[in-house]
């Protein structure tokens, strides 16, 4: 046995021993140490139904749904833009954002052996080197549907691609910290769509209005990118990546993703108060308030709750979005 060999089978033993300790069951330990030879084996495979699954289209919604808010915060008939509005949510969700996840997939490969093994790359059925072919496809495209909307669109887009290489990828791999790659994944999904949105329509610089909101639902995306992390404890705590579960245990966790939520959406109430838009105004207060036993039972039991509560409680933040966006039309 060679010395790579032995690293790698102590460094299996290693990984068996905390799944142990974290109650983790024998038949999922042996599905995980698969997934562990998986994810570094050389070759080049590519399984044809495993390239969707990989670009993650449950991630495409969030920007999609900003670009659209955007477009919508513009007062802009969306008629005489039919075609910006779809070219702009085909760059934002199934082009930008699906690279997003193919190239976090990339360098994820060895937390998602354990938290999702039966993730494309661990399952064996894409290679490293099939997956950034994936992904430079993705870039290459989203910049030519990017350039149809305007020119400007492409630094936007290719901003995008920085922005998702800062938060998988070395050296920053901000997604170490909960603080700073939640903060980066708020701001791709919510602000820059959101900003991108309203810019393709004008071609001009946004109102404050809505450069203020992009901000603020950028910020309390923060929220949901913390519970969407519960799923991924275990892994984390091995890895060492330091979520905000991780760091603040996971009640705390769940507070602070409320609490974070909560606040982001009485900041755009308050935008839309000073503009008098009383009718959005009160739509979005039933929306917030809706929110509030639903995130009294998330916080009893965090890890179990996370999922539904994104499922749930987490469309009523979203549609306040759009309210909002109403809400400051010209």
């Amino acid at each position: 046995m060679n010395g790579r060999n032995t690293l790698i089978t102590e460094s299996s033993k290693s990984i068996g021993d905390k799944l142990r300790l974290s109650g983790v069951s024998e038949s999922r330990q042996k599905v995980i140490q698969q997934a562990l030879e998986n994810v570094n084996k050389p070759g080049f495979r590519i399984d044809p139904s495993a390239i969707v699954p990989l670009m993650k289209p449950v991630t495409w919604f969030p920007p999609m749904w900003a670009f659209a808010c955007g477009v919508v915060s513009t007062g802009e008939g969306i008629a005489e833009n039919w075609s910006i509005l779809l070219r702009g949510i085909l760059l934002a969700g199934p082009l930008m954002c699906a690279m997003s996840q193919t190239m976090n997939d990339y360098f994820d490969r060895e937390v998602d052996a354990i938290n999702e093994p039966d993730r494309p790359i661990p399952a064996g059925k894409i290679s490293k080197s099939a997956s950034w072919l994936i992904t430079f496809a993705l870039i290459i495209t989203g910049f030519l549907v990017a350039l149809s909307i305007h020119p400007y669109v492409v630094i936007i887009a290719f901003v995008g691609v920085l922005m998702s290489h800062a938060y998988s990828g070395p050296p920053i791999r901000a997604k170490r910290n909960g603080w700073f790659g939640n903060l980066i994944v708020g701001l791709a999904y919510e602000g820059v769509a959101w900003l991108t949105g309203s810019f393709s329509i004008t071609q001009g610089v946004p109102s404050r209005e809505t450069i203020a909101l992009a901000i603020i639902f950028s910020l309390g995306a923060h929220g949901i990118m913390t519970l969407n992390d519960f799923k991924s404890v275990v892994g984390d705590h091995i890895r060492k990546v330091a979520s905000i579960p991780v760091q603040l245990g996971e009640k705390k966790a769940a507070i602070l993703a409320a609490v974070v939520m909560n606040a982001a959406q009485l900041a755009a109430i308050s935008i839309l108060v000073l503009k008098g838009s009383m009718t959005m105004t009160v739509i979005a207060l039933i929306l917030l308030v809706a929110q509030l036993p639903m995130q009294k039972i998330l916080i009893t039991n965090p890890r179990e709750k996370a999922v539904w509560y994104n499922a749930f409680g987490t469309l009523l933040y979203v549609l306040s979005m759009m309210v909002c966006a109403v809400g400051i039309r010209p």
